[in-house]
């Protein structure tokens, strides 16, 4: 516990380990309010593809951070820091308390780590030309070169996520330095206790199989044509969310839909895996509790309890 700071709560870890339905049961018990620190839930077009929380979870706590900008108006970490810690003093304000739920580790680091991230301005024009080297290579190939030039960044980065992708090479060329090395860490402004929830990692691509599966069955694939009648393609294929890329070349007619399915499961087992990488089980900042515990939101509670009164 840091003496005098402000409290932060954080709920972490890959996706399908069950954070917002946890969240949930801890700010009911602690009088808490809910930010959104998942990129996906940001934008108010996605929906069945991003497992956003739903209504009655949003109608028993408020959630903050969530459908609050537009996949024409993708934020970037800069954006998402400044709203995140504008939410957080707003809760605080109110004598409850915050807490941070998601699994974009590069998101939740930059609060924890308090990153002095800078305001580069943009070129539009290197920015098109930048996505246009990615058309005609193809984005996989893209990000190798960016491996190459900026390691550290890249493996941050998606390579279906083509705004971030450009971004990291408009930077480059613009200031003559990496991405990566413009994202400075200071002193973090909050004393966190950050909670991750521990799966065997079969159990973890199973529940992820059936979150997929529920997905279709909810129409995931009316929700993506839909986008693409109302001509957002090339923005949602920009940001590169996984399940609504690979429903996209569906629709084009570049793969089956049995191929589609069986990609979207593919590429989240390798997200849960990138996903790892941010929160390991080593990690001393992170108090891991098993998922099968049956007493595991006692657990949780107790320990929240003991850091919030020390």
């Amino acid at each position: 516990m840091v003496a005098n700071l402000p409290k932060l709560v954080m709920v972490v870890g890959p996706t399908a380990s069950g954070k917002s339905g946890l969240a949930v049961q801890i700010a009911e018990a602690l009088d808490g309010e809910i930010i959104s620190a998942d990129s996906r839930s940001f934008y108010q077009e996605l929906n069945i593809g991003v497992a956003k929380p739903d209504r009655g979870e949003r109608n028993r706590i408020p959630h903050h951070l969530v459908d609050v900008t537009s996949i024409d108006q993708p934020w970037s970490l800069g954006e998402f820091q400044k709203a995140s810690m504008d939410s957080i003093r707003f809760i605080h304000s109110k004598g409850k308390l915050p807490i941070l739920v998601g699994g974009t580790g590069q998101y939740l680091r930059s609060i924890t780590q308090g990153w002095q991230v800078p305001e580069q301005v943009g070129d539009e024009r290197l920015r098109i030309a930048i996505g246009e080297w990615g058309d005609s290579l193809g984005f996989d190939v893209l990000h190798e070169k960016l491996l190459l030039l900026d390691p550290e960044a890249a493996k941050s980065i998606d390579y279906r996520n083509h705004r971030r992708v450009i971004r990291a090479f408009e930077v480059l060329f613009l200031s003559g330095r990496r991405f990566s090395e413009l994202k400075r860490s200071g002193r973090s402004p909050y004393d966190s206790f950050s909670i991750g929830i521990e799966w065997p990692r079969e159990e973890l691509y199973a529940r992820a199989d059936e979150r997929i599966q529920g997905m279709f069955e909810a129409g995931l694939v009316a929700e993506v044509h839909d986008l693409v009648a109302a001509g957002k393609a090339a923005q949602l294929r920009r940001i590169g969310v996984i399940g609504y890329t690979e429903v996209l070349d569906y629709l084009s007619g570049e793969i089956s839909l049995d191929e589609c399915i069986q990609l979207i499961r593919r590429n989240t087992r390798k997200f849960i895996r990138h996903q790892a990488n941010w929160f390991k089980p080593n990690d001393p900042a992170i108090h891991w509790f098993k998922a099968n515990d049956p007493e595991l939101l006692q657990k949780i509670l107790g320990q929240i309890q003991n850091w919030l009164f020390d």
